[in-house]
């Protein structure tokens, strides 16, 4: 890997290091420290193969003022009351979405009776929360899942031998007797992409909101995932509200056995805090 800053004739030469196999579609990470803001620079990318040089990738790179999502995640909280709803996507790859929703808002529409919450978890009527239709045309073992930003979590110790613990918890309702399931995934994003579940409930847990506690332990990236899927029938609707995300083990887990340190312990991310850029590429193809 070469660095060029701009405005200037000499390259700096960074060697990347990869052990094992390769495979096409994999993507690598590599972090650039010693870049000066504001500068731009221009970074070439060149595979050293057994065979020799393989054909070159150029991209520019700029500092920008507006601060990543979360560069070192100490808390979040989400309440779903900002028309961004916190950052929090929708998977694309599923059958349908998670829809935001207050006691306004459900009164002004026709709604399933007999599930589903009649107000967010503060009572508020005002307040909003995020919830499955599941009405027709929705069927039995569809699913909708909510992706949350991605956060970066640095080790205690610049080996990254320790890892962050973090305690999340969140708010859900699952009244109505033809609840299906909700499902929360802890997608780690490092030289590939690993997703575990974390927790899991299902069926009639009453006309409540309750709460739920998980451990994590990422190594890497990660995302939160939270999966709703349809029950047998229409009185099967599942809400969340009040999601946080805090440095520290949870006081009392739902599951304390969820520590998935195992299931990632492969993927390594170094942090630096003074303007770093990190590289991201695929791996394409070395043929010659």
């Amino acid at each position: 890997l070469f660095l060029l800053q701009a405005g200037q004739q000499r390259w700096w030469e960074h060697e990347i290091t990869v052990s094992g196999t390769i495979h096409k579609g994999e993507l690598i990470s590599y972090n650039l420290t010693e870049l000066i803001k504001p500068e731009a620079y221009e970074v070439r990318l060149t595979p050293i193969t057994r065979f020799g040089e393989g054909d070159s990738t150029i991209r520019v790179i700029k500092y920008s003022t507006i601060a990543p999502i979360n560069p070192h995640l100490r808390e979040f909280h989400c309440g779903f009351e900002d028309d961004n709803i916190c950052l929090f996507t929708q998977d694309k790859n599923d059958e349908f979405d998670w829809t935001k929703q207050s006691a306004v808002t459900r009164g002004e529409s026709k709604y399933t009776p007999n599930t589903g919450p009649s107000t967010d978890r503060s009572g508020s009527k005002h307040g909003f929360y995020m919830y499955i239709e599941t009405s027709r045309p929705r069927e039995k073992g569809e699913k909708a899942r909510l992706l949350s930003p991605v956060f970066n979590v640095a080790p205690k110790n610049p080996y990254g031998a320790t890892n962050t613990a973090y305690c999340f918890s969140f708010y859900y309702h699952m009244y109505g007797k033809h609840i299906g399931a909700l499902n929360v995934y802890l997608r780690l994003k490092g030289q590939t992409i690993i997703e575990n579940q974390i927790w899991t409930l299902r069926g009639n847990q009453g006309e409540r909101w309750s709460q739920a506690h998980v451990n994590l332990y990422p190594t890497t990236l990660f995302q939160i995932i939270i999966e709703g899927v349809r029950g047998d029938s229409v009185e099967g609707d599942i809400a969340i509200d009040d999601i946080s995300i805090v440095e520290g083990e949870c006081m009392k887990a739902d599951q304390p056995s969820n520590n998935l340190r195992s299931a990632a312990g492969a993927a390594t991310v170094v942090h630096i805090w003074l303007f770093p850029a990190t590289f991201l590429f695929f791996v394409i193809s070395h043929r010659r």
